[in-house]
C-alpha cells in the first residue's frame, strides 16, 4: 500500500484511455473530489464510470462529462445533472441504467469474485431485457453481471498508512462497494492516522492500493431544505 503526496500521484500510471472508473459517493456525499479533479485534469477520455449517479452540473463526475471524458455511464439515477441529461439525449453517452441496489451488489458481486447473480429486480421490466432468467422455487429472477473495475476512487473520514479505511454517516454510501470492486483502489482520506481502530474498519486495507491526504474543501450540498422552529421550541 502506498501513501501519495497529491492525487495526481496516486493516480499516475493508473488512468488510460477507455477504462472502468468505479467511483464512490452518493450525489455530493462522500465524492472523491480531489480524485475526480485528478481525473478530469489528466485528459483521460472514452471513460465508463460505474457510481450511483453523475454529481451534478459543474461538480463531482459532473466535471468529468463537461470536459466529455465519459463514453457511457452505469448509474441508477441522473436526475441533478442537465449536462448529462442533454449528452444522453444527443447520443453523446451511453447510459445503463440499474435498480439503485441491484447496482450497489453488482459492485459488491464483482468484489467478491462472484461473476453473477439473480434478483427479481427487474423482471419484466426493460431492466431485463435481452439478461438470463432462472426460475427458483417457481420464481422468475433475472441475472445481473458483477462488475469489477479497472480502477475505483473512494473518499473515506479517516484511513491509515496501511490502507484501512473508515466512513462517516451517510458518506458510508456506495464507498465500501466501490472499494472492493477496483482492480486498483485509490482512497482519499480527511484525517491520515498512524492506524484506524480494527473494530472501526469499514474497508480493510487488502483492498487499498494508495491513500492520499485529502484537501480541506467546503463540503457541497445538492439541496438543502430548512423551515423555521415553531415558536418556543427547543433546539
Amino acid at each position: 500500500m502506498n501513501e501519495a503526496n497529491s492525487a495526481a500521484e496516486a493516480l499516475a500510471g493508473h488512468l488510460h484511455d477507455g477504462m472502468t472508473l468505479a467511483v464512490g459517493g452518493f450525489g455530493l456525499c462522500g465524492i472523491p473530489s480531489d480524485l475526480i479533479e485528478a481525473v478530469r485534469d489528466s485528459g483521460v477520455t472514452n471513460l465508463t464510470v460505474v457510481s450511483n449517479n453523475m454529481g451534478v452540473d459543474g461538480k463531482g463526475l459532473g466535471l468529468l462529462l463537461e470536459n466529455q471524458q465519459v463514453a457511457k455511464v452505469i448509474a441508477s439515477y441522473v436526475g441533478e445533472n442537465k449536462l448529462f441529461a442533454r449528452q444522453y439525449l444527443d447520443g453523446v453517452l451511453d447510459v445503463e441504467f440499474n435498480p439503485q441496489g441491484t447496482l450497489a451488489e453488482r459492485m459488491r458481486a464483482g468484489g467478491a469474485g462472484i461473476p453473477a447473480f439473480y434478483t427479481r429486480t427487474g423482471v419484466g421490466t426493460q431492466i431485463a431485457e435481452g439478461k438470463p432468467t432462472a426460475e427458483f422455487d417457481g420464481i422468475t429472477y433475472v441475472q445481473e453481471r458483477g462488475i469489477v473495475a479497472d480502477l475505483a476512487l473512494v473518499h473515506a473520514h479517516t484511513g491509515d498508512r496501511h490502507g484501512n479505511l473508515r466512513y462517516r454517516l451517510a458518506a458510508r454510501n456506495f464507498n465500501p462497494a466501490a472499494a472492493t470492486c477496483g482492480k486498483v483502489t485509490i482512497a482519499e482520506v480527511e484525517h491520515l492516522v498512524d492506524a484506524v481502530d480494527p473494530e472501526l474498519v469499514h474497508t480493510p486495507g487488502v483492498y487499498v492500493t494508495s491513500v492520499v491526504q485529502a484537501t480541506d474543501r467546503v463540503k457541497d450540498i445538492e439541496q438543502r431544505t430548512t423551515r423555521p422552529h415553531p415558536t418556543g421550541a427547543q433546539s
